[in-house]
């Protein structure tokens, strides 16, 4: 009942950090943007962000493991209150290249943050669904799911929310209620979560934070090239094209940049659903290739529809995206299940670790080539190098043949 409560307490604290999250990157993303930045300019912005989720995946594994889950949690809480109160303080009387330093500087540390928070709720659904054979394989995919789900659901929001606060308050002032909410979320954590939760009773030599078996790091390596694809076209691509190409205000690009994810989100959540033959990881890892497969044919349709460029293209991009969002949530959400049911119980937080810094680099790589791949070629290249990176994540996951360990997989 105790690792229920403190479960429940980290994955409310994720929610409320999530929502802060998506609308400060809608709010740095439009901000700028009107200020005059140019897409490979707003890249950069985010590159930290993205990088430091490289560093704090890998070594925070290893202090969730000693320290526990409650200590990574409110380290990311922390920082990211932080980030939002620094961010709040830049001057548009700076210079130009001053500013972009500083909001790199602050965006790294909320990257640091958002990793911290994500690793230690992802990692808190393990040590509550407890070993105890076939069902609760099945149990362990649908809450794996749901908290994928609801956590893209509650971003979506977060980037309406964005667009909406920049628009009613401003920068500024949007900036320091997100940091006042966050301290309430914080507060309330810290008097709920369990202070041992994610503790091994080992201590973790430097050697496994290394050591890895073939499925992770098999997943791992499509990881990188799945969340690439995505990023390529979604993180500065695709709100500029809506912004300047097809003239919408900042409300309107929150609002559909908030109903793909949040549809994303849904989607994901009700996976399990039309999945029920996924029953372990072998199972699982059959689903992850066919449905790769699918996703390999969407960006590409899309990038031929657009170089077409017919009457109503522009009707078929939105619907496009929609179609990439539904077939992305599935293949996310069996991938986040794959990690976790290849995973034994005292290395879940190294492997869990491990896997985001895979997902952080692909991140990162995927918003470097999303402002530079469309500032030169524009959104059909961004499709075509999207297209490219599903192929080879899909490829991977041919290579997984995981065994059916039932008293690993809780």
């Amino acid at each position: 009942m105790s690792d229920l409560r403190s479960y429940g307490a980290v994955t409310a604290a994720y929610w409320g950090f999530t929502l802060t999250d998506g609308a400060l990157r809608m709010l740095v993303l439009l901000h700028f943007h009107r200020l005059g930045f140019s897409p490979l300019d707003l890249a950069y912005l985010f590159l930290l962000y993205e990088a430091m989720g490289i560093v704090t995946n890998f070594v925070g594994g290893w202090i969730a493991a000693q320290f526990g889950l409650r200590l990574t949690l409110f380290m990311g809480l922390a920082i990211q209150i932080f980030a939002l109160l620094l961010l709040s303080g830049l001057q548009s009387s700076w210079a130009l290249d001053f500013s972009i330093i500083y909001v790199m500087g602050a965006q790294a540390l909320s990257g640091v943050a958002k990793d911290l928070t994500k690793m230690s709720s992802k990692s808190a659904v393990k040590l509550v669904v407890k070993e105890d054979g076939g069902k609760e394989q099945r149990l362990l995919f649908r809450w794996v799911a749901l908290l994928t789900g609801s956590k893209n659901a509650l971003k979506g929001l977060g980037f309406l929310l964005g667009g909406v606060l920049l628009q009613a308050l401003g920068f500024q002032v949007a900036l320091w209620s997100m940091a006042m909410a966050l301290g309430l979320v914080f507060v309330t954590a810290r008097l709920v979560v369990d202070k041992d939760m994610g503790r091994v009773k080992a201590k973790i030599r430097g050697r496994e934070l290394f050591s890895k078996s073939k499925e992770i790091n098999l997943l791992s390596f499509s990881r990188i090239f799945l969340f690439a694809s995505r990023d390529v076209w979604f993180v500065v691509g695709l709100p500029v094209f809506l912004y300047s190409a097809m003239e919408w205000s900042f409300d309107e690009v929150g609002a559909f940049m908030a109903l793909w994810v949040i549809g994303y989100g849904i989607v994901q959540a009700f996976v399990p659903r039309f999945t029920k033959r996924i029953k372990d990881a072998h199972s699982g890892a059959l689903a992850a290739r066919m449905w790769g497969g699918i996703l390999v044919l969407v960006p590409a349709i899309l990038a031929y529809g657009l170089w077409l460029d017919f009457e109503q293209v522009h009707v078929f991009l939105l619907a496009g995206l929609m179609g990439f969002g539904f077939v992305f949530a599935v293949n996310s959400s069996l991938h986040s299940y794959l990690i976790v049911a290849c995973s034994d119980e005292d290395k879940v937080a190294l492997n869990v670790g491990f896997y985001y810094m895979a997902n952080a680099i692909g991140r990162l790589a995927g918003t470097l080539l999303s402002g530079l791949v469309f500032q030169y070629y524009g959104l059909v290249a961004c499709l075509i190098v999207s297209t490219m990176m599903v192929l080879i994540a899909t490829i991977s996951i041919f290579f997984l043949v995981p065994e059916n360990k039932t008293s690993h997989i809780a």
